[in-house]
């Protein structure tokens, strides 16, 4: 079996990193992943064939093939591997690594956070939403030395996993967004959502790093507090910047956020929302802590165009659709109502999707949802799946849908005109498929 150390030698000699056979590059490490209904280790020779340089396998059978000799590396288990690959690599890196975590808002903040770096750094951001046990491995080990600064997003849906992901990722700073009701049937609750993302700031503390703290939030303040008191004080921050430092004001939340600086200088965005004013100002309090300067930053921000369902402004025809469906749980839902209930339109409706992975909690969580959603007044109110019907209880006028497909010929039945519309559900919904009906 190879030894972390000759694994980085191999690594070294490659293209990249790839744990998927459709996604082989010439040249790059094959990582032979096994999941609950696969075993990347029966689809070594089709990536070694694709092009693949070396395959990484836990499967000793495969690795004593005289076919793939010299191609294959053996380790005890694939994922272990991966993951100890890319703490050697990261502990090779000599500029600030930015960890990223909250229950809400962090691919958003991440992609507003670079933005704002890549004003005067170059800038490595997590690609997509590489941010669990194997993606932050993947972005670490994409990561190389024409780069300057990294920040990386680390995504849990139970405990312990922060404190893995810091483990590997080893942040020099941290932000946790917001702490929220996401993924409570894995944390064990809202106390254990805390915990959880906690790890973070205990990670933080135990270094010697920094820390970025919304000084809004009572959550996260409180929870900085608890970190004081937990660890000694010579294991403690280096700092704990809370911002905002200096006054932002936010002008306007809807359709999108306007705010004035500091400086007086006016930002119109293309994000709606609050809760996206709170991303800003943790982009804008990191930019000004690595000297970008208050222009650039505002510029990156009102650059910032989402594309990738979340917080999408998309027109069709006289409809003005608000599009939030990457995903959803009962913090992230109640934010993007209120905003959308405030928001000044003539007619409104709401297309509405299951919040997954609440356990035992999703009957209660649904039921309160269908409260909130009744005291926003809107025009029409459409709901889809399985446990949102436990809202129908506040809404006797809802039109209610078990499955997306009678949904949609509902849509193309009783079409909207003139109408802002709100799309929102967890990613297992995928609610964007809506679109083509409104």
């Amino acid at each position: 079996m190879v030894s972390t150390e000759q694994l980085y030698q191999k690594f070294l000699e490659c293209t990249g990193v790839s744990t998927d056979t459709r996604r082989i590059t010439p040249g790059c490490l094959f990582v032979a992943l096994k999941g609950d209904k696969f075993d990347g280790n029966q689809f070594v020779e089709q990536a070694l064939a694709s092009g693949a340089r070396y395959a990484l396998v836990d499967d000793a059978d495969v690795a004593a093939r005289e076919s793939l000799a010299g191609s294959c590396l053996l380790v005890a288990d694939a994922l272990t591997a991966l993951q100890d690959l890319a703490r050697h690599h990261r502990q090779t890196f000599t500029f600030p690594v930015i960890g990223l975590t909250g229950s809400n808002g962090k691919t958003t903040t991440k992609e507003l956070i670079a933005g704002v770096l890549s004003k005067k750094y170059r800038t490595y951001a997590t690609v997509g939403n590489l941010n669990n046990h194997i993606g932050v491995p993947l972005t670490l080990l994409a990561i190389n030395d024409q780069y300057e600064m990294a920040v990386v997003e680390m995504g849990a849906n139970h405990q312990e996993e922060i404190e893995l992901l810091c483990s590997i990722a080893q942040p020099t700073h941290g932000l946790i967004t917001n702490v929220g009701k996401a993924h409570l049937e894995g944390f064990g609750g809202f106390e254990g959502v805390k915990k959880g993302k906690g790890e973070l700031y205990d990670y933080l503390a135990q270094q010697g790093r920094t820390v970025f703290i919304n000084s809004r939030d009572t959550i996260l303040t409180a929870l900085y507090r608890e970190r004081l008191k937990t660890h000694r004080p010579e294991t403690t921050f280096a700092e704990a910047i809370f911002y905002p430092g200096e006054p932002v004001e936010l002008l306007q939340e809807s359709p999108v956020v306007i705010y004035r600086d500091a400086d007086g200088q006016e930002v119109m965005t293309h994000l709606p929302g609050r809760y996206n004013f709170e991303n800003m100002l943790a982009a804008l309090a990191i930019g000004d802590y690595f000297g970008v300067t208050s222009e650039d930053a505002n510029r990156a921000i009102a650059d910032y165009n989402p594309t990738n369902n979340r917080s999408q402004v998309v027109t069709k025809g006289t409809n003005t659709i608000l599009l939030d469906a990457y995903n959803a749980n009962p913090s992230s839902m109640a934010a993007a109502i209120r905003q959308f209930a405030a928001m000044p339109a003539a007619h409104k409706a709401v297309i509405l999707g299951d919040m997954y992975e609440l356990g035992n909690e999703s009957e209660a969580e649904h039921a309160s949802l269908g409260k909130l959603i009744a005291e926003g007044k809107f025009d029409r109110v459409i709901l889809a799946g399985k446990d949102i019907k436990y809202a129908l209880s506040y809404l006797p006028k809802a039109f209610y849908f078990p499955d997306k497909f009678s949904l949609h010929n509902w849509l193309m039945d009783h079409p909207m005109t003139d109408t802002h519309i709100l799309v929102k559900g967890s990613r297992g919904m995928s609610l964007e498929s809506v679109i083509p009906f409104i």
